[in-house]
């Protein structure tokens, strides 16, 4: 199995172009686009890493070019995490910034909005999750815009979508309590804007998959999440990936590319 050593040490896939959404240094994205030059289908990409700034997204560059190669255009987001000055609420409005940000390039780049999926590895899971339940948040939230993306999929990639579920079973090791600077029962109302079990149903098709001996994000942590989604829609699709742990989901030359292409297909 594949180690958090093995996972940092992933050589960086340089993009095609680096654009600034905000002012602020972490506010930026990687796009990767494909040779051809029509509308490309587009993936908002969120790296993992336990929200925190040790954590980078250059570890996503080699799945986010492979992802080219089969016709898709890349848009790898950066955002401020635990360290550089992210948690909430900030980290949930970098994310939506730089996901709302692509209205802004897309004809510029030929990228197909209405072909539009969010995929997100571990802590970016539950980002990328949490911007397909962010329909359902007030239009008063500081998260609503008028422009916001609209996704045609979710893929979470050991993801985390129960974030009170996270503090409870001490998912990230403590990362998410400090992502929500409290306790579940101390604000509970931060956390029904920043979790997606609170928001759904996404009304969307989302994808989740899982190694089977994940250390990080444990089988037993999703099954609560999945058979909660399940009642309520109609796409909910679970894959527990064989023989696999926790980082070969970014590393498209284990099996968990083969998964991945079909979520997308």
């Amino acid at each position: 199995m594949k180690t958090l050593e093995d996972y940092i040490s992933l050589k960086h896939a340089a993009p095609d172009h680096r654009i600034s959404y905000g002012k602020h240094s972490e506010q930026f994205g990687e796009l990767y686009l494909p040779k051809e030059n029509n509308l490309h289908p587009t993936i908002i990409m969120i790296h993992g890493g336990c929200w925190q700034a040790r954590y980078n997204l250059t570890v996503l560059g080699q799945l986010s070019k492979a992802l080219t190669k089969i016709g898709y255009a890349v848009w790898n987001i950066e955002f401020r995490r635990l360290g550089n000055g992210g948690g909430f609420p900030i980290t949930f409005e970098d994310v939506a910034m730089g996901a709302d940000f692509l209205n802004t390039i897309a004809k510029k780049y030929a990228l197909d909005l209405n072909s539009l999926t969010a995929m997100g590895h571990s802590a970016g899971g539950h980002l990328a999750l949490w911007l397909a339940g962010r329909h359902h948040l007030s239009r008063s939230s500081k998260f609503h815009s008028n422009s916001a993306i609209k996704l045609e999929r979710v893929i979470s990639l050991a993801g985390i979508p129960d974030l009170v579920a996270g503090v409870e079973q001490d998912i990230c090791r403590g990362a998410c309590l400090n992502l929500m600077g409290g306790l579940p029962n101390k604000i509970p109302e931060q956390y029904q804007l920043a979790s997606p079990h609170h928001l759904l149903p996404l009304n969307i098709p989302h994808w989740h998959l899982v190694g089977e001996h994940d250390p990080l994000v444990p089988v037993s942590y999703l099954e609560p999440f999945i058979q909660r989604a399940k009642q309520q829609d109609t796409h909910v699709h679970f894959e527990v990936i064989p023989e696999i742990g926790h980082f070969e989901m970014v590393m498209p030359n284990t099996v968990s590319w083969n998964y991945i292409k079909e979520a997308l297909q």
